[in-house]
């Protein structure tokens, strides 16, 4: 499918006149290892916002609490919209009224490594991994580092799609969840949700 279609419902849902959200217009390099990042996201409910490379959009789910290091714990993850690779680099206040209206911060960003393989151990594309609904990667980032696994455990008939994001592997000691995002801060620029949203005028 053409990017220009991946980006359908990502566009219609926003008015590039008033968001610096980016439009996705711009060619946007997709050589290397595949990207990852994390946003926490300070809409009407905070979330993270947990986006990995497929290709040339990122596939987006929302996860209400945030990855976790600690492999007990079985995040829920909600399939968002795809967005542009250039989302990447987004950080900043989309105004009040648009959608997703709210303060958005880079929590943590970097590359990952497919890992999806079939029964008999051969490699399997990532994309139709995620399509059959289990994925399994390596995250290199700033904050998140090590094996994770993304699974749908429930396919959306008049339901959204549920997913479960899980860090993969045996307990291990210093293990944590994530942390508080209000007191969170941008690995980009160091700064909290309040910080950004005051630098923006919006405080």
């Amino acid at each position: 499918m053409a990017t220009e279609d991946r980006l359908r419902t990502y566009r219609g849902k926003r008015d590039f006149e008033r968001t610096r959200e980016p439009s996705g217009k711009a060619a946007a390099s997709g050589g290397g290892e595949p990207r990852f990042v994390v946003q926490i996201h300070d809409a009407r409910r905070m979330h993270f916002d947990f986006r990995l490379q497929v290709d040339d959009v990122l596939k987006s789910w929302s996860v209400p609490k945030g990855p976790s290091t600690d492999p007990g714990d079985k995040r829920p993850a909600v399939p968002t919209e795809d967005h542009p690779l250039e989302y990447e680099d987004f950080e900043g206040v989309i105004p009040k009224g648009e959608y997703g209206g709210g303060t958005v911060i880079i929590w943590d960003h970097g590359r990952y490594e497919p890992l999806s393989h079939d029964r008999r151990g051969r490699p399997v594309d990532f994309a139709e991994s995620l399509e059959d609904g289990h994925a399994t990667f390596r995250l290199h980032g700033a904050k998140l580092h090590g094996e994770y696994a993304l699974t749908r455990f429930r396919t959306g008939q008049g339901e959204e799609d549920a997913w479960l994001l899980v860090r993969k592997g045996p307990a291990r000691a210093g293990a944590h969840g994530t942390p508080d995002p209000r007191r969170a801060r941008s690995v980009r620029t160091g700064r909290t949700l309040a910080q950004v949203a005051a630098d923006d005028g919006q405080e």
